[in-house]
């Protein structure tokens, strides 16, 4: 069972030591996963706990709030995602002012020391943290001698001569190079989260959907897909979503809607996954909703068929 901590002050949360990872982790691509591997494989060697931390919003989320990086993921999936890797304790810091404030000196003896009683800091390739960005691995190093704890750097991953980094998975998305996406991810691109509900316009016009809200942060992807989602029956289940902000009827909050084919019932307040198998187009805006059913016809039509071609033995449910 993993422990979750959001603040800097307090005590120690591993009065007996333990190994830790520092990164966004947004994704949770092949290079992330490889450092909370290394991280975590070190402290089972040492006998103590494996702590991922991470900031909670993004540092480029907090500096640029009008124009915020698109995100891979959510908090809750990297939580999930850092527990399935074997990270015991988690630390999804409040990156606020005070936080963009702090120098690398007392993040050191404060976080690392002092909450995490870190025997081994290990980070990726080029890692910068502080006040200004002001602190790199050879400063981590010097505190870590003063503090008493060793700091590290994995090795860059690469996939076919390409390294993993969070900005060519957005990319590959942006473009709908699904195929690129899952190769630097290590698994499909989906996003998760629980069933909210709509307007309900989408079952008015013979097209319900399951809807999840991306919780403010701007999503990676825009426009519609052909998707498979997870959660609802043993296998995954055929559909066409979009994700955007639904111009055609005046919406301003991006919302993933996904139309599960040929599905009868109730998955409000169900946590689901979409996983995105290709582009169809980009999000529309269309002069009234007879054009816009129109569309989403040929969407269907197009997702199933596509669906049919990647997963012959199960393209519906």
């Amino acid at each position: 069972m993993s422990r979750l901590f959001r603040d800097v002050d307090g005590g120690p949360l591993c009065p007996t030591g333990s190994v830790v990872c520092i990164g966004a982790f947004d994704g949770l691509h092949l290079g992330h996963r490889a450092l909370v591997r290394h991280a975590v494989a070190r402290a089972r060697d040492l006998g103590v706990p494996a702590a991922a931390l991470s900031f909670e919003p993004l540092p480029r989320e907090f500096f640029a709030p009008d124009a915020p990086p698109p995100r891979l993921s959510l908090p809750r999936a990297k939580v999930q995602g850092l527990c399935e890797l074997g990270a015991e304790i988690i630390g999804l810091l409040r990156f606020d002012a005070r936080m963009a404030a702090m120098s690398p000196e007392a993040f050191a003896a404060q976080v690392l020391a002092g909450r995490l009683r870190a025997a081994e800091v290990w980070v990726g390739p080029g890692f910068r943290f502080g006040h200004r960005r002001a602190g790199d691995l050879a400063l981590l190093q010097r505190e870590g001698a003063r503090l008493g704890f060793v700091a590290g750097e994995i090795e860059p991953v690469a996939v076919a001569g390409e390294r993993v980094s969070s900005t060519r998975i957005r990319q590959a998305l942006v473009e709908g190079d699904f195929e690129t996406a899952t190769r630097l991810l290590g698994k499909p691109y989906a996003v998760s989260g629980r069933v909210v509900r709509g307007q309900q316009l989408g079952r008015t016009l013979g097209y319900p959907t399951a809807n999840l809200r991306f919780a403010g942060r701007v999503p990676a992807l825009r426009g519609i897909y052909a998707t498979r989602v997870h959660g609802v029956a043993d296998a995954p289940w055929a559909s066409v979503s979009s994700f955007g902000t639904r111009p055609t009827v005046g919406g301003v909050e991006p919302l993933l809607e996904a139309h599960l084919f040929d599905f009868d019932g109730d998955l409000y307040g169900r946590r689901i996954e979409v996983e995105f198998v290709a582009r169809l187009r980009d999000e529309e805006k269309f002069d009234d909703l007879p054009a816009l059913v129109a569309q989403m016809d040929r969407d269907a039509s197009q997702a199933r068929g596509l669906l049919q071609q990647h997963f012959p033995r199960r393209a519906t449910a």
